[in-house]
């Protein structure tokens, strides 16, 4: 703006824009900007220092410009330095950091640098150093913030994937109580379990967990489910599942990942489990005198082809609890630095009933205290075998002697010759002559076809209940169903054949009278939700000759 002959006039040539031209210049001027500086950079050689080069300390300590030719620095950066045609370097320092060196070739005059050129770049240095400093802050702020968002949306996609895959509802297997706990830490880890319905009645259980964190754990996690879920339906041992995953896992696996993982086969009848590990946790079974760990070792799944895995099996007794993890919640830190551990897991494990799940986590927040951030993913599976009915044996004052076996058995027809073989192998070392064992087996059969038929209605999904025991006097079968409870008589009687004809008796209770006269005495107990008949054998003779 000017003015003229005591007035004042416009200069079209100088007008100011309105807004939106301002900050259409202000675009197209940065990104001429941006261009210009490319242009130069590409145009510009690269010199590669490394961090730990003589010289850059020698710049840091004496930020006046330096011409190369007088440096006498043994070092790569130096050399480089004259490699690439650089007379005068102008090292950029503020608040005592070199964040940059302004590097001059030979004057277009030929001439040297003078002490007055080399006073102005210092100034410009001491102006232009803070400015690049706070550039580069900025730059690094701006590339923090998309770097953190992008671990963040990473976190989601990993977090859905991991959801996804883990079981939406516990299978329901009679006679058994399966609970399943999973928390995951701030940071998505790789944790997973699955239950997989097998033949015969079978249940496969898988706990694993995979290196790394993320996006790739998750996919990893995912692939791994897949493919023994695949194996586990063709296979049979859970040492030749877990090879048949390695194998097929392995030649696809990103560097410096593995995975960690547990599959056993569950038998709920009998409460027989045999797994195979692939250097996950133990598993962890009670028993009466606490929780013991049972080892099987191998290598995890996805380091190296051609990997054999060693099983091993338990027996998880009527209620006792089979507790599954991962290595969350053992190495779970204290306020001060100290682990909760595998032994206190165990003893904790021990002495819980049938909420172990609860019992740890409870004691996890009595060990970490308020505050605690969880460093992993927690992973806990237990499977709780039904307790036996109620000792009615123990309750008129007897003692039953010392458990030789205890099972059960779905309630289906021609169970009960399995029922009778198997009792018939566990008093086999017994003092017990053919002709006895042989009508013990018939009284077996025929009480268990009992229970099976008339007190679990044929329903598979109901078991029987058998346990075996044996002291010096005696032995006991205890056979219990779940019928619901009722009277009882006292005593059985002999059948009438003629009045069972006339309508004047039930036409049964031949099977309770034939199962009396093959033992030597024979008791019946009702609960509420158990009918238990107990078969007596006698050791100082046979009462029925």
């Amino acid at each position: 703006m000017t003015a003229t002959t005591g007035s004042s006039r416009r200069i079209p040539w100088l007008r100011l824009p309105r807004g939106d031209e301002r900050r259409t210049r202000r675009v197209d001027r940065q990104a001429e900007l941006d261009r210009e500086l490319a242009a130069v950079e590409s145009e510009t050689p690269s010199i590669d220092i490394a961090p730990h080069d003589p010289v850059l300390a020698y710049f840091q300590g004496s930020p006046e410009p330096v011409l190369v030719d007088q440096l006498r620095i043994e070092s790569p950066g130096v050399q480089a330095l004259r490699d690439a045609g650089v007379t005068l370097v102008v090292p950029l320092v503020t608040q005592g950091e070199l964040i940059g060196l302004l590097n001059l070739g030979e004057r277009l005059s030929e001439q040297e640098y003078s002490a007055d050129d080399r006073k102005l770049l210092e100034n410009l240095a001491g102006q232009a150093a803070p400015a690049l400093r706070v550039a580069q802050l900025v730059r690094e702020q701006e590339a923090e913030v998309r770097r953190r968002e992008r671990y963040e949306q990473e976190m989601r996609v990993a977090q859905l994937i991991q959801q996804n895959f883990l079981p939406k509802q516990l299978p329901a297997t009679s006679g058994w109580e399966v609970a399943a706990f999973y928390r995951p830490a701030r940071e998505v880890g790789g944790d997973f379990y699955d239950f997989i319905d097998l033949p015969d009645g079978r249940l496969g259980i898988v706990v694993g967990d995979v290196t790394d964190k993320g996006v790739p754990a998750a996919l990893v996690m995912a692939s791994t489910r897949s493919v023994l879920r695949s194996s586990a339906q063709r296979l049979v041992e859970p040492g030749q599942v877990l090879e048949r995953v390695n194998e097929m896992i392995s030649q696809d696996m990103p560097p410096n990942m593995f995975v960690t993982c547990l599959y056993g086969v569950l038998e709920p009848s009998t409460g027989h489990f045999r797994f195979a590990n692939a250097g996950h946790n133990l598993p962890c079974v009670q028993t009466e005198d606490g929780a013991v760990e049972v080892r099987a070792t191998g290598m995890p799944l996805g380091l190296l082809p051609g990997m054999i895995y060693e099983e091993n099996e338990v027996v998880v007794e009527p209620g006792r609890t089979l507790l599954l993890y991962s290595d969350a919640l053992p190495e779970a830190h204290g306020p001060e630095g100290d682990m909760f551990g595998f032994p206190k897991l165990v003893e904790v494990a021990g002495v819980s009933g049938d909420d172990v799940i609860d019992e740890l986590l409870t004691e996890l927040d009595r060990f970490t205290g308020p505050g605690w951030e969880q460093e992993d993913d927690i992973t806990l599976v237990s499977l709780t075998r039904a307790a036996m009915a109620q000792d009615a044996f123990a309750s008129t004052g007897d003692d039953p002697g010392r458990p030789l076996a205890a099972f059960t058995i779905p309630s289906a027809p021609g169970n009960e010759r399995e029922v009778m073989e198997r009792v018939a192998d566990v008093v086999s070392g017994l003092p017990i002559d053919a002709d006895r064992l042989d009508r013990l087996k018939t009284a077996v059969s025929e009480a268990t076809m009992n229970a099976i038929e008339h007190g679990n209605q044929n329903r598979s999904d109901l078991l029987v209940e058998v346990r075996v025991f044996a002291s010096e006097q005696a032995l006991l079968v205890r056979i219990t169903d779940q019928g619901a409870g009722g009277s009882v008589p006292d005593s059985i009687g002999d059948p009438d054949l003629e009045a069972k004809l006339r309508g004047e008796q039930s036409p049964r209770g031949w099977g309770l009278f034939l199962i009396k006269n093959m033992v030597d005495d024979m008791n019946v107990f009702d609960d509420e939700d158990h009918h238990t008949v107990d078969l007596i054998l006698r050791m100082d003779g046979d009462a029925h000759g």
